[in-house]
């Protein structure tokens, strides 16, 4: 794989990255790279530290596959850096639209998960269950508020990470959980380094406790949690569902409002409700323009996709 191919993943997956409710994980899995990513974020480990400190830098760089990792970072950066400004314009003026597009990515993302466990079995349909259950409890929920300074970024860093490597659960997603995806998005939009460097410090930590999470679950129980992330998945399609009503509302940080519990609605009764055009022939065809999308990288990278490990 060239380092060129592995850019263009990295810019699939900064992109999928900065949208609430769509996997990086994913399309890390979809076109083919998913196991080459775990293994580089694996070999982070003493090994690697007893080459760096002996100096070996070539050594330690081989180690972790140091090539595949900068490119696909490159790719993520780039992705962040030119997408990031545009999202945050396009939430805040045209909103259901947008929602509509991240329901056709994920919902796309979901069958495509569905297709990773081969055969079900009452087991597996449980984890299945399990996953949706959780995320809908979690979806119909207030959301929980961790902006309380640089510990709740350090800990939104953790948490978001997830996305990084595992299929299925959108570290955008996990950010509008904790109300730290606007916070999040301004970061970036106005280059707040603290904030990023914190951020940034919480992923790593992640990284290291998921990445091997990760492996020891897929190797002892593959099918079993895919299942559990597949259903994941599918539950979270009640966040990014484009139509709905807001039971309640806190102040943010700016000193505005913003949701903190909202139920899913049909197009009808958002227009009841809350006066505003519910615009659904463009969301219906913005939701299958984001579901073909994610059906053509998988048609095109699916085939080389490796099981996990």
């Amino acid at each position: 794989m060239t380092s060129l191919g592995v850019y263009l993943r990295g810019i699939l997956m900064g992109a999928a990255d900065i949208v609430p409710g769509v996997s990086g994980g994913t399309m890390a899995f979809i076109t083919g790279i998913y196991d080459d990513l775990l293994g580089a974020i694996r070999a982070v480990d003493l090994e690697f530290a007893r080459k760096v400190l002996k100096l070996d830098i070539r050594g330690a760089w081989e180690h972790i596959n140091g090539g595949f990792l900068l490119a696909l970072l490159l790719g993520i950066v780039t992705a962040v850096a030119t997408l990031a400004q545009l999202l945050s314009w396009v939430l805040e003026h045209h909103p259901v639209p947008l929602w509509a597009f991240f329901f056709g990515l994920i919902l796309a993302s979901s069958l495509v998960l569905l297709k990773q466990v081969p055969a079900w079995n009452m087991g597996r349909l449980v984890c299945l269950a399990a996953g949706i259950a959780v995320a809908v409890t979690i979806a119909l929920a207030p959301m929980v508020n961790l902006d309380f300074g640089l510990p709740g970024v350090f800990l939104a860093g953790f948490l978001a990470i997830c996305a990084m490597i595992l299929p299925g659960i959108s570290g955008s997603f996990i950010l509008v959980l904790i109300g730290m995806y606007g916070p999040t998005l301004l970061a970036v939009k106005s280059l707040d380094l603290a904030y990023l460097g914190v951020l940034a410090t919480g992923a790593v930590f992640g990284l290291m406790v998921f990445s091997r999470l990760l492996h020891w679950l897929l190797k002892r129980f593959h099918e079993a949690t895919m299942a559990l992330l597949t259903g994941f998945l599918f539950g979270s399609l009640l966040v990014v569902w484009p139509w709905k009503r807001v039971l309640a509302w806190v102040e943010s940080s700016s000193g505005g409002l913003k949701p903190a519990q909202q139920v899913p609605v049909l197009p009808d009764s958002f227009l009841v409700q809350t006066g505003t055009d519910p615009q659904t022939l463009l969301c219906m065809a913005l939701m299958v323009f984001g579901f073909c999308l994610v059906w053509l990288v998988e048609r095109r990278w699916g085939q080389e996709a490796g099981a996990s490990p």
